[in-house]
């Protein structure tokens, strides 16, 4: 049987492991919600200890806590944003919806550590009290969805946002590359008029870059900090000049800019931020998810399918048809996306129904889907880059081959022959087996020279129709 020691809290005495630096409220929590073995993510304890970190500097600034306890409580949070001390935040994501459980988690570790800096002795609540010093001007209710905004905020600038500018940056190169190489578009799956390849490609450039638009657009709001509003929103027991110094010291930590909420009621009452930013993450997800969606469709086959392009094989695709090589990366993506919506769903409707009167209670599984999304979605953006984006390669062979035998290319002769006549060479050649070009030079009174020009794929491509009379009125 393992050794365990003695800690207390307001209820009491509560066993925990003796080489535990957590005490009795996170024993409690572990008992309590034994429920998925998720833990919070990584990037928000990281911003909760960074909290507690800029607590204790604004407090000993402010003459409301010593300067040895401030120093203490820097270096056991130091550690710990260092990656230290990680497997003691041991309370599941399904617990107390304030997220009061995680908060005390992470008060009682830094005190457990600082108390054994200061005594060689962890644990206890003395000389570094878990609520006294280490949640001094603070609230769960304001400590968490702050930690919310911050990890948010971290994760969009330093995580997601650069995945998604080299996929854009990617996405571009392609373009341009591909701008000469002329190929059939589609339409309800079926085939449209040309369309140059750089051209598609440019519109998923241009949805990435609305997707990175969107995050920035979010981020604003979420960098609006509740901390500061205590238990409701009303500040008690808290400086009036805390907020504002706190989102200067986080700030600085962190690098990254952070302001006071305007309202701290409705920063805490509500978590409309986070909704606002996990839509704008499932917006790029779906935008990838259309993307990667299109690219195993371009590249299927490779002798049956489209085949118009081609993608980097990277690893073998079947265990029992030897040669098969599959859209694996493509296929990632789009688990990935399905994922993102999911956790959307859930912080949509942990921002409906957990907003009760003055305070939110679902922050702990909000917390964990929106950073899950942003997690994810960063990684196969950065995989989905240099594993399949970077490597295409045009068919340039199947586009031609496509654009000569597309029923679409009729298209073009109807502004010289008329709506109805060109649908009837669509219709014989599709019956006869023939290309448009062919119908038309037999079927109506225009030149080689004049189809070749009005069939050139490439003119297609481009606004604009030449100017050689209007159609005459049917009569």
């Amino acid at each position: 049987m393992s050794q365990t020691r003695v800690e207390k809290d307001s209820m009491g005495e509560m066993l925990v492991p003796a080489d535990a630096y957590y005490g009795a409220q996170t024993g409690r929590a572990v008992e309590n919600f034994p429920i998925s073995g998720y833990p919070m993510p990584a990037r928000f304890i990281k911003a909760l200890v960074t909290v507690k970190k800029c607590a204790a500097q604004v407090n000993g600034d402010l003459g409301l806590m010593a300067a040895d306890a401030v120093k203490l409580i820097e270096q056991a949070c130091d550690e710990i944003i260092a990656g230290k001390l990680r497997d003691q935040f041991v309370v599941d994501v399904f617990q107390t919806g304030s997220g009061t459980s995680t908060n005390m988690n992470a008060n009682e570790v830094i005190a457990s550590r600082a108390n054994e800096m200061a005594t060689g002795k962890r644990g206890g609540r003395t000389p570094i009290h878990p609520n006294d010093h280490v949640n001094r001007g603070q609230s769960s209710n304001d400590a968490i969805p702050t930690a919310i905004h911050v990890s948010a905020v971290e994760a969009i600038d330093k995580h997601l946002i650069p995945a998604l500018t080299h996929l854009h940056s990617a996405l571009s190169a392609k373009a341009k590359e591909f701008d000469a190489i002329i190929k059939i578009g589609r339409t309800h799956l079926q085939d449209a008029v040309p369309v140059r390849l750089g051209q598609e490609f440019s519109g998923y450039a241009s949805q990435i870059e609305l997707g990175i638009a969107r995050l920035r657009s979010a981020r604003v709001r979420l960098a609006a900090l509740a901390i500061g509003g205590t238990a409701i929103g009303t500040g008690l027991n808290t400086h009036i000049e805390f907020p504002q110094r706190m989102c200067q010291a986080i700030s600085k930590e962190m690098g990254l800019s952070f302001e006071p909420a305007s309202n701290h009621f409705e920063a805490l009452a509500s978590r409309d931020a986070a909704v606002e930013a996990s839509g704008a993450v499932k917006t790029v997800a779906v935008s990838m998810g259309k993307i990667a969606n299109d690219i195993r469709w371009l590249s299927s086959g490779p002798r049956c399918g489209i085949g118009e392009i081609n993608i980097p094989a990277t690893q073998p695709g079947s265990s029992i048809m030897p040669g098969k090589v599959n859209p694996v990366i493509c296929e990632s993506v789009l688990q990935v996306v399905a994922r993102v919506i999911g956790n959307d769903a859930t912080v949509t409707t942990g921002g409906l129904l957990g907003g009760n009167f003055e305070l939110n209670v679902m922050k702990p599984v909000i917390a964990h889907a929106l950073l899950e999304s942003m997690e994810l979605l960063g990684n196969v953006a950065e995989a989905f880059t240099t594993k399949c984006i970077q490597g295409i390669t045009a068919n340039k062979e199947r586009c031609a081959e496509l654009i000569e035998y597309s029923l679409a290319m009729c298209t073009a002769l109807a502004p010289e022959i008329g709506y109805d006549e060109a649908a009837h060479i669509a219709h014989v050649a599709f019956e006869s087996g023939q290309t448009v070009r062919q119908i038309a030079l037999r079927d109506t009174k225009l030149t080689k020279e004049e189809l070749d020009s009005l069939l050139d794929p490439r003119s297609q491509t481009e606004r604009g129709i030449p100017s050689k009379g209007a159609i005459p009125m049917g009569g």
